[in-house]
């Protein structure tokens, strides 16, 4: 069967992945946004359907205040004995921390931390022994691939942290996992980035102290030097072995918005290539070391997507989620309509504005939406981040309501056009291809063009960080706007 690469679309980064119970189940980075990272389950590694959340209280990871692209960092899934293992940072609080469920569809422990330094941690379970590995520094100041020893029910370290390796060269050697795969000890990292010169390297030994001999062709995987190609920043991969046997790493890239245009908005995506072991015990990525968009696999599936999204049709605790910890009172979510309460904290403010979002998933996207506003300022915004976000709004001005369009571009902040309305009740309407995002705005029965912005300035390129663009409502004033008939699709339709 043939499958399409992303097999999940939109900022979704830092991908783990585990098999437990005849399924597979993954988890991603979720920085800034609450609940926190989000839990993924397929029968075929193609398939993905969102399940929920790890962190999904407050108790079990602090946001307050953080910046963008701060906070939750990249998660590792495991599954020994009965129980779900989640591994991650908190960047802003430099704190590595993990939970455990027995019922992957219930809550998750509260934290337990661990006094190993680094990011990007994972876990060995081998052989009544388990194993924390991140990157960083050891006990002796040496950085790399760091080890230690812990006894999993406390976090308690049982033995030093050790550098067990040091990658290849390139930058930010990062994303370590380690395997045991027949007698030998494979460890996976990311190195150069998770920009255009992302990498997957590796190393195998016969002990999990090692010493590790590094793979002779590193990096295993990357499109680093794929150009002209929309795939770039292949990297921060698992590997996992599917139902018949054959292995794929399951890793992050994205999508550039043309191939000659070094720009991408939608964030780090999840991309699947096939791997394949040689009887040297060296193994391959892809046909020649780099992803494609299409593959042939063995299996009996159907690679289905999700491209209409509606009020009706999402769980508000799955599919939306909030910027921070969300001021509960200030929302009232239903499948028919939500109401959002503004303050006085706006989008460019590092705290909690009264927000809700969800992932655009696809350069081409028709969005369209009610707002009913009372008082105060709501609509929609293309979120990227503080500096960066694109604002289509109704609000209450001197002389009744108005429509605007707001472009905020670093500390460039600008209104595009303001039109006046027969009241506060209209349609925000956004189109967009890869490149331009176009606004219009409904009056009873004329639509009106506000304007267009280009999708480069809400890209990574431009605003920085690590994270993608959020569809989000919004509410600004001690007021409140309702929401109704939202629509979202995504793709040529």
């Amino acid at each position: 069967m043939k499958y399409t690469n992303p097999v999940l679309k939109g900022f979704y980064p830092d991908p783990s992945v585990c098999f437990a119970k005849g399924k597979f189940y993954m988890v991603n980075s979720s920085f800034q946004y609450f609940p926190g990272v989000p839990l993924f389950e397929s029968d075929d590694l193609v398939n993905w359907k969102q399940i929920g959340h790890v962190l999904t209280r407050k108790s079990q990871v602090e946001l307050e205040k953080i910046n963008s692209s701060g906070g939750v960092f990249a998660p590792t899934i495991r599954y020994h004995d009965g129980r779900f293992y989640m591994v991650t940072t908190n960047d802003t609080t430099h704190r590595n921390f993990y939970v455990y469920t027995d019922d992957i569809y219930g809550e998750w422990s509260e934290p337990i931390t661990v006094d190993q330094g680094g990011i990007d941690p994972s876990l060995l379970f081998d052989n009544g022994h388990v194993y924390f590995i991140s990157n960083g520094a050891d006990d002796e100041g040496k950085g790399g691939v760091i080890q230690c020893e812990i006894n999993i029910e406390t976090g308690e370290k049982l033995s030093k942290s050790k550098c067990i390796w040091q990658g290849t060269g390139g930058r930010y050697l990062e994303s370590p996992h380690m395997y045991k795969i027949g007698d030998e000890y494979y460890l996976m990292a990311a190195e150069g980035g998770t920009e255009y010169g992302h990498m997957i390297t590796y190393a195998r030994s016969e002990s999990v102290w090692g010493p590790f001999e590094s793979y002779p062709k590193n990096p295993v995987l990357t499109n680093r030097n794929k150009a002209p190609y929309i795939i770039q920043g292949i990297g921060h991969g698992d590997l996992i072995q599917n139902k018949n046997g054959d292995w794929f790493i399951l890793c992050l890239g994205f999508r550039q918005i043309h191939q000659w245009m070094t720009y991408h908005h939608l964030g780090r995506e999840v991309f699947l290539t096939p791997v394949k072991f040689g009887k040297d015990g060296w193994f391959t990525a892809g046909k020649d070391g780099t992803t494609d968009f299409e593959y042939e696999i063995k299996g009996d599936f159907e690679q289905t997507e999700k491209t209409h999204y509606t009020f009706e049709n999402t769980d508000k605790s799955i599919d939306w989620c909030f910027l921070r910890h969300p001021v509960t009172e200030n929302y009232d979510l239903t499948p028919e309509r939500f109401i959002l309460k503004g303050t006085d904290i706006t989008l460019d403010m590092v705290d909690t504005p009264t927000f809700v979002g969800i992932r655009q998933r696809d350069f081409d996207m028709e969005l369209s939406v009610n707002a009913d506003v009372n008082g105060g300022e709501g609509g929609v915004t293309l979120y990227m981040c503080e500096s960066e976000h694109y604002d289509i709004a109704i609000r209450k001005g001197e002389n009744g309501f108005e429509a605007v369009l707001k472009l905020n571009i670093g500390n460039i902040k600008h209104t595009e056009k303001v039109i006046p309305l027969k009241s506060g009740n209209a349609k925000l309407i956004i189109t967009s291809d890869s490149q331009i995002y176009k606004f219009f705005v409904k009056d009873g029965t004329e639509t009106y063009s506000l304007g267009y912005a280009f999708s480069k300035y809400l890209s990574s390129e431009v605003a920085g960080g690590f994270t993608g663009v959020i569809v989000g409502l919004y509410a600004v004033g001690n007021d409140t706007t309702t929401f109704t008939d939202f629509d979202i699709k995504h793709g040529k339709n």
